[in-house]
C-alpha cells in the first residue's frame, strides 16, 4: 500500500510560493505543484488565466462567507474535490445497467 504513496514522483510534493494580487492586495500562496497543476488544469477548462480563476473563486467565498480564513487550505480542498469527481465513474443513462459511482469511503 505505502508503494503507491511512496513511489509518486516527488516533483508533485515540492513546495512552490506564487505571489499574486487578490482583491487589490498582494499576497503570496505556498501550495505543492501537484495542487498548482491542478488549479491550472481547472482554470484552462474555466478559460480563464489562473489569476482570474483564483480571484473569483476568493470573490464567491467572500461573497457566501463573508470571509476566506484559510485560502491555501481552500484551494487545497478545491483540488481534492475537482480530482475526486473527476474520478468517479457516472452511470450511462443510454445503458440498461449503471456503473456505480465511487464511494470515497472505499
Amino acid at each position: 500500500m505505502c508503494r503507491l504513496f511512496a513511489h509518486q514522483p516527488q516533483r508533485g510534493y515540492e513546495s512552490q510560493t506564487r505571489s499574486l494580487r487578490i482583491g487589490g492586495h498582494c499576497t503570496s500562496i505556498r501550495l505543492e505543484i501537484a495542487f498548482w497543476d491542478t488549479l491550472e488544469e481547472i482554470a484552462g477548462k474555466e478559460g480563464v488565466s489562473l489569476a482570474k480563476f483564483l480571484t473569483k473563486l476568493h470573490n464567491e467565498v467572500l461573497d457566501h462567507h463573508g470571509e476566506v480564513k484559510n485560502f491555501a487550505s481552500l484551494l487545497r480542498c478545491s483540488c481534492l474535490i475537482y480530482r475526486s469527481r473527476e474520478v468517479a465513474v457516472m452511470p450511462d443513462l443510454n445503458r440498461a445497467t449503471t456503473v456505480p459511482v465511487m464511494d470515497a469511503a472505499e
